[in-house]
Formats: C-alpha cells, sequence, structure tokens
C-alpha cells in the first residue's frame, strides 16, 4: 500500500484521546503525501467519514486517529498504527493536539470521533496507486 521503509516516527504516543467513554484511540501514523492523499479520499467518499488527523511539525506524518484495538491487526506496509491501551484524555475534552510538536489537520469537533480502519486501509491503498501512477508519469 504505502511505500515500504519509507520513515513513520514522530506521531506515535498518543495516549488514550477518543472520547466514547471506552478509553484511548489508536493510532495510524503514514508519511504525509500518502496521508493527505487518503484524507482528500476519505473526504470525497460519500458515507465515508474521517476522523481527527494529526501532523508533526516538519509536516513529514500524519496520524489518523481510529478504534482502540486497531493495532492489534493493523499490518499495512509503510505505515504503523500505535495502541494506547486506553490511556490519556479524551478528545471532547481536549482540544489541544496530546503530542509536543504536533497539531491537528483535522480537529476533534470538525471530524467524527475515529476514522473507520477498513476504510482508511482502503483509502491508503488508493492513494498509493494514485501516487505511484503520477510518479510514473514524470
Amino acid at each position: 500500500m504505502v511505500e515500504a521503509g519509507m520513515k513513520t516516527s514522530r506521531i506515535s504516543d498518543v495516549s488514550g484521546i477518543c472520547g466514547d467513554g471506552d478509553g484511548g484511540c489508536d493510532v495510524v501514523t503514514v508519511p504525509a503525501r500518502y496521508g493527505l492523499e487518503a484524507v482528500d479520499i476519505l473526504r470525497r467518499g460519500a458515507g465515508e467519514a474521517v476522523g481527527p488527523v494529526l501532523h508533526d511539525d516538519g509536516c513529514g506524518t500524519l496520524g489518523f486517529l481510529v478504534p482502540p484495538g486497531t493495532a492489534a491487526a493493523w499490518d499495512v506496509p509503510g505505515s504503523t498504527c500505535t495502541g494506547t491501551d486506553g490511556r490519556g484524555l479524551r478528545l471532547d475534552l481536549a482540544p489541544e493536539p496530546p503530542v509536543e510538536g504536533s497539531d491537528w489537520l483535522l480537529p476533534p469537533g470538525g471530524a467524527d470521533l475515529a476514522t473507520d480502519p477498513a476504510v482508511l486501509r482502503a483509502a491508503l491503498g488508493e492513494a498509493a496507486r494514485l501516487i505511484e501512477a503520477a510518479d510514473s508519469c514524470r
């Protein structure tokens, strides 16, 4: 899906920030180029909402908030999914970015609480195909 070997660190310690009362979201971190394309795909989709998305200060990575437990089964190459084990503050109580050196691309409140992992997986796959096609035209 996403190019293997691309660095996807920076936004990985987002302890418990979903506000559904069940604990914290997991965070899928991807290179910004793929993440921005996936955000566009998700926002254009019929009925497919994208939840809050973080970016790092250098805009090298994006972090998609996904439901707790996603990390256990996440296997998309070139991305990481960090579990938060239900610790930390809740999105509905903390509009500030939960990780120092990050900011919201799509803040809580203006987005659903979490992005559906299956929908995100499909969007990242489509993003990778679009980027590969664009790069092959150069």
